[in-house]
């Protein structure tokens, strides 16, 4: 599916949120990647076999100072 060079990662690997956006809709919350991912503001993921991932912000615990 992708034609760039270097190829962008597949929907099924580890960093496939690195693919390069080929549609952009900030107003409606998602992005569509090269891969066939549906990447959402809220960071959940729709894959392109119908898969779901859901939201995963990542979390902070920083040390008391």
């Amino acid at each position: 599916m992708c034609q760039h060079e270097p190829t962008c990662p597949s929907f099924s690997a580890p960093d496939r949120d690195a693919a390069r956006v080929v549609a952009s809709h900030p107003e409606q919350g998602w992005s569509l990647l090269c891969n066939g991912v549906v990447v959402f503001e809220d960071t959940g993921e729709l894959l392109p076999n119908g898969g779901v991932i859901a939201p995963h912000r990542p979390t902070y615990v920083g040390a008391a100072a």
